[in-house]
């Protein structure tokens, strides 16, 4: 198991890896990586996968982030790539446009240090009001569908922060793109992990976004019900 429970104590910032995609994210990475530092006393490890060809990976690197590069083949396969790449116990998933509160991490290590295998970052739930108002239905269809699919209730199932014990994360075969968002909620709450959601505060993004909202929408939600059916069978 991992050192922490070897040695009964709790996990703490040293035992965490901040992981996220960056594709073409220059001008928010180091406002992100900033935050990741300042909330963490500089203790939490960040991995960044990346297929950039802007200043993303150099600017990254700067701010002490280990950068995987690869070329561009997604936001699922970039996210995947970082979270088994992971080495601590405790794994976070962030997006890199500035839109999460790293303030929130205390909290999810806390949630973590209590038993909680996944803890989900929920915007939706506060407001989301910074989030285009056409990305915000469409997350909420997509909790809905979620919840009717799963038979209880959840709130957030596209948020890009969230906290995993790293065990969780090795354990399942993750196999969405678009999607993976979704899946990595999904898979653990059907597979009996503990997991649960935390209302958190969402910024307007910095950048442009790279996802079309309508075939980006549509790949989420084929990837919901997929993933569903696929757990079910198993």
């Amino acid at each position: 198991m991992e050192r922490a429970t070897e040695t009964g104590g709790e996990f703490t910032f040293d035992d965490v890896t901040v992981v996220m995609g960056t594709y073409n994210e220059e001008a928010a990475i180091g406002a992100v990586l900033d935050d990741v530092d300042e909330v963490t006393d500089g203790r939490a490890n960040v991995v960044c996968v990346d297929g950039s060809d802007d200043r993303t990976p150099e600017i990254a690197r700067e701010h002490g982030a280990r950068v995987i590069e690869q070329d561009p083949q997604g936001y699922g396969v970039a996210v995947r790539e970082a979270v088994l790449a992971a080495d601590r116990p405790v794994v976070v998933t962030t997006d890199c446009d500035d839109t999460y509160p790293m303030e929130a991490l205390p909290e999810f290590l806390e949630l973590v240090n209590d038993g909680t295998d996944v803890v989900s970052g929920d915007r939706i739930t506060p407001g989301a009001d910074a989030m285009p108002a056409f990305n915000r239905q469409g997350n909420r269809a997509f909790a809905l569908l979620a919840s009717a699919l799963l038979g209880e209730r959840v709130h957030d199932t596209t948020t890009g922060m969230r906290a995993y014990r790293r065990e969780v994360v090795q354990e399942i075969t993750w196999t969405e793109n678009t999607g993976l968002s979704a899946e990595l909620l999904v898979r653990p709450l059907m597979r009996g992990y503990d997991v649960r959601e935390v209302p958190i505060e969402y910024d307007e993004r910095t950048g442009e976004t790279k996802l079309d909202p309508l075939a980006g929408g549509a790949a989420i939600a084929k990837s919901i019900v997929k993933v569903c059916l696929e757990e079910r069978r198993r």
